[in-house]
């Protein structure tokens, strides 16, 4: 019998956020995501109302305006400078810089312009402004344990160094 997707169950799923005007896949996760159905509002809750009731295989699509979860486009947080004033390892295109107000506040932009003599920052989330799809597989519906209810997905456990060194150990080819 398949499980299905009600709360304190685990649900593995990979998904696309695609340009509902363009059809153009702006982001794509193909690993899997772990979240607690029910105790994790990592996704929205329009798209959890649809995971309801499905299973491992199914995929869903889920029409979200962009202004809805991030707000709408705030002119106020784009920004242009020279780009002599932006340090080397930010001069490319989809760089994210973490900037910080006089409160301490921190803020990511993204470098979404450059030419010969400026370079352009967004604060922005990317996403305001477009309606998307976000299409979500499901991959695997199982009982999460006590430990993932309680921080709401996967528990991966560390690799077992010292058994890798082992490992290594093992395979060095020995010289005479």
């Amino acid at each position: 019998m398949k499980e299905i997707i009600t709360e304190n169950k685990l649900v593995e799923l990979s998904y696309k956020v695609i340009d509902e005007k363009s059809g153009e896949v702006l982001t794509a996760v193909e690993y899997p995501i772990g979240y607690v159905h029910g105790t994790n509002s990592v996704l929205s809750a329009q798209v959890t109302v649809e995971l309801e009731g499905k299973s491992a295989g199914d995929i869903i699509e889920v029409p979200i305006e962009g202004d809805t979860l991030y707000g709408p486009r705030d002119e106020s947080l784009v920004f242009t400078d020279y780009i002599e004033n932006v340090p080397e390892e930010y001069r490319e295109i989809g760089t994210t810089i973490v900037m910080e107000n006089d409160k301490g506040e921190t803020k990511s932009f993204i470098v979404t312009r450059i030419d010969e003599k400026t370079l352009t920052v967004d604060g922005n989330n990317p996403l305001c402004g477009r309606s998307v799809i976000f299409r979500l597989e499901v991959l695997s519906v199982r009982d999460a344990t006590e430990e993932e209810i309680e921080v709401g997905g996967s528990v991966v456990a560390g690799p077992d160094i010292g058994q890798a060194m082992l490992s290594i150990d093992k395979a060095k080819p020995t010289s005479h």
